[in-house]
């Protein structure tokens, strides 16, 4: 009798292990803007993981996002999917400079208030957070009459993200140094080999 719950209960722990998930916030890039051939880094990410590890990967990236907007879902569509992992990608779209405004998408200070907000509400979900840094663009290409993406406000708040996770003893995946102008065809956005090289450092995660 003893041998049988025993094992029972190694059947039971095989089960929750083996539906252990990850879910991915993000904006465009996580979404997969701009990779013709898989779909994106994340989406690469869930056949690696989904093969290896038999586990799933939500991606949840959404065009546009940022962390005022990640704040508004992230708790409900986390609670919903049970994951193991959160991993957020986010940033890129916060750092976005406003010319009219003269001001940036979410102020740094702000913004490293919401990274806190983010923490605080993963942590109560998951064991372990991971952040992904923000990526280069091509500063010919996004410049427009009035928003632009530049290396130098990115750089600020990917600074902010590094600092965060290093202040909360959590992983950062850096990628500022990962993509060349080639793989950026819209200058913000990277193409099929650009997701691909993000993909074989964010494969770490496991």
């Amino acid at each position: 009798m003893m041998l049988a719950r025993a094992e029972a209960g190694r059947n039971i722990r095989s089960a929750v292990v083996n539906n252990m998930s990850i879910c991915i916030f993000g904006d465009s890039i996580t979404w997969g803007a701009s990779d013709t051939e898989k779909g994106g880094w994340a989406e690469r990410l869930k056949v690696y993981v989904g093969e290896k590890f038999d586990q799933d990967v939500y991606n949840l990236g959404i065009s546009g996002d940022n962390t005022e907007g990640l704040l508004q879902r992230v708790e409900f569509e986390a609670e919903m999917r049970e994951p193991e992992v959160i991993v957020f990608a986010i940033g890129i779209n916060d750092s976005r400079y406003v010319r009219s405004e003269n001001k940036r998408m979410v102020p740094i200070e702000q913004f490293r208030d919401n990274l806190i907000k983010l923490y605080e509400i993963s942590s109560k979900i998951v064991e372990k957070v991971i952040f992904v840094g923000l990526t280069k663009v091509d500063e010919s290409k996004t410049r427009s009459i009035d928003k632009e993406y530049d290396n130098e406000g990115i750089g600020q708040y990917d600074t902010a993200i590094k600092n965060f996770c290093s202040e909360n003893n959590l992983k950062f995946i850096e990628m500022f140094d990962v993509l060349d102008v080639e793989d950026l065809p819209d200058g913000l956005h990277p193409n099929s080999k650009g997701h691909a090289k993000m993909f074989e450092r964010i494969k770490t995660i496991k």
